[in-house]
């Protein structure tokens, strides 16, 4: 009887940690302070406001009308509008940005370690997607036009790419005050410090020459 109860203690414990999550607030809301003092209260990798000293400010963001430069490379411009540009999104689990894409820019291959994305084009026509994990790394994949939606689950690999002569304008909501961002090429290529090439050249199955110009460009 007792191993069967021990059996069973574990299991639930095993049950309770694959379905824990992050909880709830557990009040109206959790306004981020930039500094700190020993009164203030931290969650959420934040520290509290006192709520008697909120305002609406603290729940408001100016400027989302305003294009983003997309004179880069990479011919695309992210407005980010989380938890450091609006406080009062503390422990509320939401974001959102702005994006804008030159004719033929895009938005490269990356993750969002934190959070599932959905994306409403506003204007211009998106070639958008994303791979699944391995060992199946399915594409999905999806011309979207203005009023389109289309979702990127959390921590996949996705991307936008503007198929169109004009510029394009999207809206992305993201499941998390700070959903972070990971850049595939960036990360691989950008580290800092670099990778050993060898690694790189085995991964990739690419000339060792050819990494360390790869490096170079990141």
């Amino acid at each position: 009887m007792r191993a069967y109860l021990v059996t069973v203690a574990l299991c639930v414990l095993a049950f309770s940690l694959a379905f824990a999550s992050d909880p709830s607030p557990l009040q109206d809301f959790c306004v981020a302070l930039k500094d700190s003092s020993d009164s203030a209260v931290f969650v959420n990798g934040k520290v509290c406001k006192d709520p008697k000293l909120a305002k609406a400010d603290d729940f408001y963001f100016g400027g989302l009308n305003i294009a983003g430069n997309t004179e880069n490379l990479q011919g695309s411009n992210v407005t980010t509008v989380n938890v450091d540009q609006i406080p009062g999104l503390n422990t509320l689990g939401i974001s959102l940005v702005r994006i804008d894409y030159a004719p033929y820019g895009q938005n490269p291959p990356h993750t969002h370690p934190r959070a599932t994305e959905i994306l409403v084009v506003l204007e211009g026509t998106l070639y958008v997607g994303f791979v699944t994990s391995n060992t199946e790394n399915r594409l999905f994949t999806k011309v979207l036009n203005k009023g389109d939606v289309f979702v990127f689950p959390v921590g996949l690999i996705h991307f936008q790419f503007n198929v169109g002569k004009t510029n394009a304008i999207a809206i992305a909501g993201l499941s998390s005050q700070n959903a972070g961002v990971i850049t595939i090429a960036n990360a691989v290529f950008g580290s800092n410090p670099p990778i050993n090439p060898d690694v790189l050249t085995k991964a990739f199955q690419l000339d060792k020459n050819v990494v360390q110009h790869l490096q170079k460009l990141f």
